[in-house]
């Protein structure tokens, strides 16, 4: 007898119908109704209703008879939660939204969003591989929501999103997917697994031939008519002439020793800290005059909770400072721990002012700047901090960051 109906698209079917069978329970699956706005939606006779992925699937697993799938008591199934929560906020979240990108489904394409959307799906899939290290499951000694969700973000990313390059750094991440896919109550709903050698790429739409119009037959010659006066040939000129492209103030500064693409470089390819590392090169290379070293910090910390939405925060701000990546270098990073943590870090501009370089932005009034004095030696310890990835405030320590290079 079936538990009720769920509305759903064909990759969440595939998750919610996994949970089901493994649980020995059974629910009718149909496509959402017109209009619904979260999916998938839970629905029984009774007319009770719930809707999205990790509460109908804790949900049905609920009513299933001596089911194994949230764990034997509360800690176990915190610990689903937790794995649960991760698989859907960043490994389904990022994976479908570079699908979607790179298809032309969502926003217009944009190579450093598709960068940020990947970085972000590799971050959480190495997480997970870190913890299937020594374990064969995500929560406990047995198969629980957790892994079936992993299994079903996984079938769908590793045919579009993870390509054969990544999935060479996750063995027990792809150990862990086989061992669910080919459960014997799952191999049916999962069904084989196509994987992507290449992950999906952004295609250009082509531009369509304009069609030549047919050649007109040759009329009888005329004579020739007098040359048009200067006047009328003026005519056929534009009228207003097209705007110069604005030039950024930036680059009538005057030539500066410091290559910043240079400077990059070393960041990227250097330990930061250390005999021959970034921070040294930097500091011998370092042109005083031609740029300036700035500490940023979020106005309104209050407002923060994830670390790692914060940690998204920091990217979506650093997306929208993209016209100025040839004047700025930035480090920036989350302190402190779930609702008690700040945003700050440190910049490096060209030129003495500040404004000019994040102004592009349309939140860069969000943050406060001050600029360092690195004979100072707290602003100093700061700036090195922040480039590190080591930097502590106030017993906050630094749990994650961005880089604009």
């Amino acid at each position: 007898m079936s538990l009720g109906t769920v509305y759903a698209t064909p990759e969440e079917a595939k998750r919610i119908n996994a949970i089901a069978a493994f649980a020995g329970v059974s629910v009718d699956v149909k496509e959402p109704k017109a209009g619904t706005l979260v999916t998938p939606t839970f629905e029984d006779k009774d007319g009770f209703v719930v809707f999205g992925a990790g509460a109908v699937g804790r949900y049905i697993a609920s009513l299933a008879p001596n089911s194994t799938l949230l764990g034997s008591d509360a800690k176990d199934a915190a610990v689903v939660d937790q794995w649960v929560a991760l698989v859907d906020s960043q490994v389904v979240q990022h994976s479908e939204f570079v699908i979607g990108l790179v298809t032309g489904t969502i926003v217009p394409y944009s190579k450093p969003i598709q960068q940020y959307g990947v970085e972000h799906l590799t971050a959480a899939l190495t997480t997970i591989e870190a913890a299937l290290v020594t374990r064969t499951f995500l929560a406990t000694e047995r198969i629980t929501l957790a892994d079936i969700a992993l299994a079903s973000a996984l079938q769908r990313a590793f045919s579009l999103t993870v390509d054969a390059s990544l999935r060479s750094k996750l063995p027990n991440t792809l150990r862990h997917f086989n061992t669910i896919v080919n459960q014997p109550s799952l191999k049916s709903v999962f069904g084989e697994t196509t994987f992507a050698e290449k992950a999906a790429a952004y295609s250009p739409p082509k531009k369509e031939k304009k069609e030549e119009a047919p050649k007109a037959e040759k009329a009888p010659k005329a004579e020739k008519a007098p040359k048009k006066k200067e006047a009328e040939e003026d005519d056929d000129e534009p009228l207003v002439p097209a705007e110069p492209k604005a030039k950024n103030p930036l680059d009538d500064l005057p030539k500066s020793s410091l290559n910043l693409e240079d400077w990059k470089r070393a960041y990227s390819n250097k330990d930061t800290r250390g005999a021959g590392g970034s921070l040294e090169w930097l500091y011998e290379n370092f042109d005083k005059e031609g740029y300036s070293l700035w500490r940023v910090d979020f106005k309104y910390n209050n407002e923060l909770t994830q670390t790692f939405m914060s940690s998204n925060q920091i990217g979506g701000f650093f997306n929208r400072l993209e016209a100025s990546r040839k004047y700025l270098f930035g480090s920036v990073g989350v302190l402190g721990e779930t609702n008690n943590s700040i945003i700050t870090g440190a910049l490096i501009v060209r030129g003495q002012e500040i404004q000019p370089v994040v102004d592009c932005a349309p939140d860069w009034e969000s943050y406060s700047y001050e600029k360092l004095d690195l004979s100072n030696e707290e602003q100093k310890k700061f700036f090195e901090g922040a480039l590190a990835w080591d930097l502590e405030i106030d017993g906050k320590k630094w749990v994650d960051g961005k880089n604009f290079k």
